[in-house]
């Protein structure tokens, strides 16, 4: 686990935009297993969530049309709820950070982090803007 002070202003860049965090499996399913549309933005420490996934995921929630709920978990830390994030998102392998769509509980969009690397952020939202257009 990492230091809470450090990951306390990334935790705040999404929730100040609008996700909840969630810091249980229990949470995680309670958000995801319902109806209604759903963004998960597994977060992390690393540089492209910093440059591009965490600024990505606010401008897409910005959007006009967008998810019912937007949650977030943070790799390193609350493992049983990133644990169970990820367990949703099968068969995608884990990855972080990552961004997955859900709709009635069912996976419709993901963004692996191989698909954030070394792309910015108005790319990335663009496809998830895209996504919440057609699913939400």
């Amino acid at each position: 686990m990492y230091p809470e002070y450090l990951v306390e202003p990334m935790r705040a860049e999404l929730t100040t935009a609008g996700f909840e965090e969630m810091k249980t499996a229990e949470d995680v399913d309670n958000a995801i297993s319902g109806a209604g549309t759903v963004f998960v933005v597994v977060n992390s420490v690393c540089g492209c969530a910093a440059a591009n996934a965490r600024p990505a995921a606010r401008l897409a929630a910005a959007n006009e049309k967008h998810p019912d709920k937007m949650i977030t978990v943070f790799a390193g830390m609350e493992k049983d709820a990133v644990d169970r994030a990820r367990s949703y998102m099968m068969p995608f392998p884990p990855s972080s950070p990552a961004m997955a769509l859900f709709k009635d509980g069912k996976l419709v969009h993901m963004i692996e982090r191989h698909q954030i690397e070394g792309r910015n952020a108005q790319l990335i939202a663009d496809n998830l803007i895209g996504a919440f257009d057609e699913h939400c």
